[in-house]
């Protein structure tokens, strides 16, 4: 099974990037998913930047794929999504039917903001292009075993295995109005934030993340435990969506349990200290998402 990193969702200063992914480099991840794919205000890395990093990871025998945005606002969003599109270097992960179609059938990554959820979306998916499609945040063990029996041949499978789960997306960037700026008028506020920032219920709990214009989960998903089911279902890549702590010893762990070094509890009890936020795995067991059923089994 194959351990990807899923595209940086937050706004990191640019050395900041730059050290991470040259730790991803020297890392075991197989495949690293790069651009900015939240908000194309972020300019800390530019495409060329991108592409610079993508050939340093391709160079270290890793799979690079450039992640489109969820959410196209603007002609300028529109152009910077035909440039993606039209190199050839690199492989895509469309985020949006408008990436699909700019891709024109050459084979590209199906992300998980397509929303696939069901057989006949994966078979069109598929004759279109997609060599590989990313299971909704949202779907659970029973929808990816029924998806599963019917995928069509040479199509991988990859799991949001780990990380805050990117719930919804907005025209509005929520972490402005949390200063009272126009989001024209950010000052690239995401900045101050390198998990999000959070938020939480009037008596203190954990509720969601703001991460500009889009809305995340507090809790931290964490499938781990599920390592088996996720194998026998027959997932092919397990994805990671970086953190700013802990993030190359998060994915040394998934690296210890696929090579049998750990067992999925003990991995997933490990994990607990090195994640921003409570764990939870509610989705993947067809429960409200923040629910944490590893734990109450424990």
């Amino acid at each position: 099974m194959k351990l990807a990193i899923g595209p940086l969702l937050y706004y990191w200063p640019r050395a900041t990037v730059m050290d991470f992914y040259e730790a991803v480099a020297a890392g075991p991840a197989d495949v690293v998913y790069l651009g900015e794919a939240v908000c194309s205000r972020r300019h800390e890395l530019r495409a060329a930047d991108w592409l610079q990093v993508a050939g340093r990871l391709r160079d270290a025998g890793k799979e690079v794929v450039l992640s489109s945005m969820a959410l196209i606002e603007s002609g300028s969003d529109v152009a910077a999504l035909r440039r993606l599109a039209a190199q050839e270097a690199f492989a895509v992960e469309a985020n949006d039917m408008g990436a699909v179609g700019l891709l024109h059938g050459r084979p590209f990554v199906a992300g998980p903001h397509l929303n696939i959820y069901n057989a006949a979306t994966l078979l069109l998916l598929h004759g279109l292009g997609a060599r590989r499609w990313v299971m909704p945040l949202e779907m659970g063990q029973a929808g990816l075993e029924e998806l599963q029996s019917t995928r069509p041949e040479g199509m991988e499978t990859e799991v949001f295995a780990l990380g805050r789960m990117p719930l919804a997306f907005s025209a509005r960037c929520f972490t402005a109005r949390q200063r009272n700026l126009p989001k024209d008028d950010c000052r690239f506020s995401c900045i101050e934030h390198p998990d999000g920032l959070d938020m939480t219920t009037r008596d203190g709990k954990p509720f969601l993340v703001l991460n500009g214009i889009q809305t995340q989960s507090a809790s931290v998903c964490n499938l781990a435990a599920e390592f088996e089911a996720l194998r026998t279902a027959g997932a092919d890549v397990l994805r990671i969506s970086p953190q700013s702590r802990h993030a190359m010893e998060v994915v040394a762990l998934f690296d210890d349990l696929r090579r049998g070094r750990a067992t999925p509890e003990a991995a997933s009890r490990s994990l607990l200290p090195l994640l921003p936020g409570p764990a939870c795995d509610g989705y993947w067991h067809g429960r409200p998402g923040l629910e944490w059923q590893a734990g109450s089994a424990a």
